[in-house]
């Protein structure tokens, strides 16, 4: 299996498989418009409007399984992003990314990469820590998803390269892409 062979809905329940964006450098992010990682929205969609040109994309998957913070249809999501934050690439179909109903493409990305901890340098690094461990208090060894914002790297040939936990410091994250352009 490759990033390739998922197929994923978009905001109006069409199928979108992935194979279309093969040959470009992917930002899988799992996002909600009512966190206090909302804000990176504006970093993203700066570094998607440096990129773009390039073959850089980003695909946003809204999930409302932390903390309650994606209120709202897919759609409904997508038209505040436009509004708030400018965002213009892909904004697909709510999803889980963990659990049983889990999307498929978050179950081959946490196979590929797992958690490795959160960037203790981040402001929230301890308040995130301290949410996730009620919530799962074995979180450090699991490749669950542990928060909104999380992020995966796509090389273009589909490999994923990088995971990025919503606490990592959107500058490296930028310069990894870069490589990859």
């Amino acid at each position: 299996m490759s990033i390739y062979d998922y197929t994923v809905k978009d905001t109006n329940g069409n199928d979108v498989s992935l194979s279309d964006y093969e040959g470009k450098v992917l930002l899988i992010v799992n996002s909600a418009t009512e966190c206090g990682f909302t804000p990176q929205y504006n970093e993203l969609t700066e570094i998607y409007n440096e990129f773009k040109d390039d073959g850089f994309l980003i695909l946003d998957f809204p999930c409302n399984q932390f903390g309650g913070q994606a209120p709202g249809t897919g759609e409904e999501i997508k038209q505040a992003c436009r509004l708030n934050f400018l965002v213009e690439y892909p904004i697909f179909e709510k999803i889980d990314v963990n659990g049983d109903d889990e999307d498929p493409l978050y179950t081959y990305l946490k196979g590929e990469k797992t958690f490795e901890g959160f960037d203790s340098d981040h402001e929230l690094a301890d308040v995130i820590a301290g949410v996730v461990s009620k919530i799962d208090a074995d979180y450090e060894n699991n490749s669950d998803i542990k928060w909104n914002f999380t992020k995966f790297l796509v090389d273009r040939e589909g490999n994923v390269v990088a995971r990025f936990e919503p606490t990592k410091d959107l500058s490296i994250v930028k310069e990894r892409i870069k490589e990859l352009l």
